[in-house]
């Protein structure tokens, strides 16, 4: 039970880690709120911004799938693992957010918005190793009754929706929280730098899984690249 739980944990716990980043859109949404006097438009503001952040996802989760069926496993841990380093280094040396054009916006306009900055900060990046790691659960079924080497795209997208749903329960419950009781104010006196830790977060994760694909090897009877044991290092970053 454990050994096919353990996925399903690491993407909700990304999708809460997206959904605490003010990036990710609660603080457009407390912004929206504020701006109409209306709690109800804060929330409402959160359904477009889940619906782009999914979106994002779903595009990452689609050419990982794609480049599962012919790219060898290998290929796609070292390429994955690169990019998540060289994006996290990137990210450290100049933080910079895309801007929009102002407050006026639509679903639609919040759609694209949320897509936009769900894929400058590389969000569904973060779901690679875990969607490589386990094998043995998003990967379908060969001839001998193991993972295949191509990823089964119906778990990969429950996957996309267990992220996606973590991301706007969090997302939701801190723009309620800064709405109603804390206040904008606390961004200035206790948050913390969460770009910094997010570009921590991807060279972790890139040189982690780096390391354990040298330990383990890319494919062993199914078992992933990520360890369990691995995962449970990776946790406390996420």
């Amino acid at each position: 039970m454990a050994g096919t739980l353990w996925p399903w944990v690491v993407l909700a716990g990304l999708g809460a880690w997206h959904g605490l980043n003010p990036a990710m859109g609660w603080l457009f949404a407390v912004g929206l709120g504020l701006q109409e006097r209306s709690r109800k438009a804060l929330f409402a503001a959160l359904v477009p911004i889940a619906l782009g952040h999914a979106l994002a996802i779903s595009l990452i989760v689609f050419v990982v799938v794609l480049l599962g069926i012919t790219v060898p496993l290998a290929w796609l841990q070292v390429g994955g693992a690169a990019l998540l380093i060289g994006l996290g280094l990137w990210k450290l040396v100049r933080a910079r957010h895309p801007r929009w054009v102002g407050m006026r916006v639509g679903f639609w306009d919040l759609t694209g918005w949320s897509w936009v900055m769900a894929t400058a900060h590389g969000a569904g990046l973060m779901l690679v190793p875990v969607l490589l790691g386990a094998r043995s659960t998003f990967c379908g079924q060969s001839p001998v009754g193991g993972p295949g080497g191509a990823f089964s795209p119906v778990p990969a997208m429950s996957g996309v929706i267990v992220h996606t749903l973590s991301h706007l329960a969090v997302a939701a419950l801190m723009a309620w929280l800064v709405y109603d009781f804390i206040g904008l104010a606390i961004l200035r006196r206790a948050w913390f730098n969460v770009d910094f830790v997010w570009s921590l977060t991807w060279c972790w994760q890139g040189l982690f899984w780096l390391s354990q694909g040298r330990k383990r090897g890319c494919r062993r009877k199914g078992v992933s690249a990520f360890s369990r044991k691995g995962l449970a290092w990776l946790l406390p970053l996420l």
